[in-house]
Formats: structure tokens, sequence, C-alpha cells
């Protein structure tokens, strides 16, 4: 029971941070779209925003949304086999539609409470194939290493590409002082982990005789055996396409969503790459999602590209909850309810196990 209340006020925290910032960036958009409408004389009744969005989001093009909903499949689809070749190393060989329907049920329970998603990812995949959750959680950390590593490697050639246009932006609307205040910020968190590790360091004999130095050890252990299975990858070159995939239909997800909409639909691939790594620093942020903050850098990037602040904000909207409505929710609930089926009468085997008792036997 408290751990239910515990997870429920942390939903209605992110919940809250998440709307707080929407309704935020919302209310600057909305004071910037009223002035618009006073300057052409249009009535104040007549001049809503979030009628605006509306009736933006009626108006889009559904086959381009469509498209958006098939590369976001397609890149689950290569998440879901790229998962499966992490795991069978460790001897087991989880059916690709468990892997697939768990990974959309992560993002479903991501809407919840961010990063609760990997949680449930990798407890429901060990649930149904039968395999410890902490080595399942071990090939869900390089998963996500491997995403880090992307979305900087991404974040660096959008930087490369189209410098010149950020730091235009920047000198024309940022404060430079703030900025290096943020710097400030997180140079000062940075040193607090640094020497959060040293003491750690220091007082190791003392915390090595503890039980939750035991515990904590043991998950570390299979955290790192789900670790090692990237070095014992049979096709690495297969693994590496998929990792590509992943991300190349990330992309497309922001370039397709473009043409669903008029005043962006003009826009180059190079502006899309740009957008797409705002917006995909926005869901990273902990929130519902991204729920806010998705929407707020989304819209500032397509400011960089000449998109008014109204229209960036309904883009926004239609590409955010196409996404959680006609994918994370829709197939996430469509996930909660098969995977007991599918599974009901399955009955998975470790083969490395398995291969051992033929040996023994022989």
């Amino acid at each position: 029971m408290k751990k239910t209340l515990i997870n429920v006020l942390k939903f209605l925290l992110f919940l809250g941070i998440g709307l707080s910032i929407l309704y935020m960036v919302y209310q600057s958009q909305n004071a910037a779209f009223q002035e618009e409408c006073a300057i052409k004389g249009i009535p104040d009744e007549e001049c809503s925003l979030l009628q605006k969005v509306i009736s933006d989001f009626k108006g889009a093009n559904y086959f381009w949304i469509l498209m958006v909903l098939v590369a976001f499949t397609l890149s689950n689809v290569s998440r879901a086999i790229r998962w499966n070749m992490l795991i069978r190393p460790m001897g087991y060989r989880p059916r690709f539609i468990n892997a697939f329907l768990t990974t959309v049920l992560g993002y479903f329970a991501n809407l919840g409470l961010p990063r609760m998603g990997e949680v449930v990812r990798g407890a429901s995949l060990a649930q149904y194939e039968r395999i410890p959750v902490e080595k399942v959680m071990g090939t869900i950390v390089v998963d996500r290493i491997i995403d880090v590593i992307s979305i900087l490697l991404v974040t660096s050639l959008a930087f490369l590409i189209e410098f010149d246009t950020i730091w235009q932006f920047i000198n024309d609307k940022a404060d430079l002082g703030r900025l290096a205040n943020l710097g400030n910020l997180m140079l000062l968190a940075a040193g607090g982990g640094i020497a959060l590790l040293g003491l750690l360091y220091l007082f190791r004999k003392p915390l090595g005789k503890t039980k939750l130095y035991a515990k904590v050890r043991s998950l570390v252990l299979g955290f790192w055996e789900g670790i090692k299975t990237v070095r014992q990858l049979d096709r690495p070159w297969l693994f590496l396409a998929h990792s590509l995939n992943i991300w190349l239909m990330y992309y497309a997800m922001t370039y397709l969503c473009f043409f669903a909409y008029e005043p962006t639909a003009g826009l180059s691939p190079v502006a899309a790459l740009l957008v797409f790594v705002f917006g995909g620093w926005g869901v990273v942020i902990p929130s519902p999602g991204g729920m806010g903050t998705y929407h707020f850098l989304a819209q500032t990037a397509l400011a960089m590209y000449g998109v008014s602040g109204d229209d960036g904000f309904a883009w926004a909207n239609i590409s955010f909850f196409s996404i959680q409505l006609g994918c994370n929710v829709l197939i996430g609930i469509l996930a909660l309810v098969l995977l007991p089926i599918l599974n009901r009468d399955y009955h998975p085997v470790n083969h490395k196990e398995k291969q051992e008792m033929d040996a023994v036997s022989v």
C-alpha cells in the first residue's frame, strides 16, 4: 500500500511538472499571439491559441501522421531485435513478439513515471521469458548507453552542420549571463558528484561489510553479465544496422511530421535534424513523455527557421500527441492485453543450460 502511494505521488509530481511547463509555454505563446491579433485588429474573442491548435490539428494531413506512426513502429522493431541480440549470449532466446510488446509497454509506462519504462520493460520480459531480472536490466543498461552515445553523436552532427544558425539565434534571443550561470551550476553539480564518489571510496571497507553492500554487489554483477553480452554478439554489423535504423526512424518521424502541417511543410531535412535533436533532448528531460519540455525545445528550434511561435507550438502538439496517443497509449494498452494471452502456454528454455545438461547426459 505504501509503495503504491509513493508511486501515485511520483506520478502526480512528474505529471504536475510536465503540465506546468506546458502551461507556461502556452501562456507565453498565447500572450504573443494576443499581441499579434491586436496589431492585426482581430477581436480577442476570435483570437485563442487553444482554438488555433485544435483547428490546426483538425486540418493536419493525417497521411503523413500515419507515416510518422509507421516510422515509430519500425524503430521499435529494430529495438526489439537489437535487444534480443544482447540477451542471446546468456543462453536465452526471447520471442520477438515478447521483446517488441514489452518495449512498447515501456514507452506506455514512461507516460506515468519518467524512466519507469525501463523497469517495466525489463521486468515484463524477465517474467514472460523466465530470465533473472538483473540480467535483463544489464542488457537494458547497454541499450541505453548506446542510445546516449547515439544522441550525443546526432547532436554533434546537428550542431556542426547548423552552428551558424544556432549561434545567430543565441546572439539574437538568449541572455548570455544566464547561460554562464547555468554552466556554473552544471560544474557545481559535477563537483558534488565527484566528491560523493570520493567519500564512497574512502569508506569502502566499512561499507563492504554491510548487507546493503552485498545486495548491491549482487545486482551489479548481474548487470555486468548483461553488459558483457555486447562483446559476444554473433553479428555485430547487424546490431549496428539496427542501431542506425532506430535513430534514422526517429529522425524520419520529425521530418515526415513537417509535411503534416502547412507552416512546416517547406522546411529542409537539415531543419528537421535540428528540430529532432532539440525535441529529443526535450523527451530525455524527466517529464511524462517529454510533456512541456518537448514543446518548448521543438518550438525553439522551429523559431530558428522563421516559424512563428504559435505555429511552432501547434506543430509541437501535433507531433507530440500523435505519437503519444497514436503509438504509446494505443499500442501500449494493446501490449498490456496481449502479453498474458500470447504467453499463456509458453514455456521458454535456457539454451545454454540445455546444452550443459545434454553434455552431462552424454
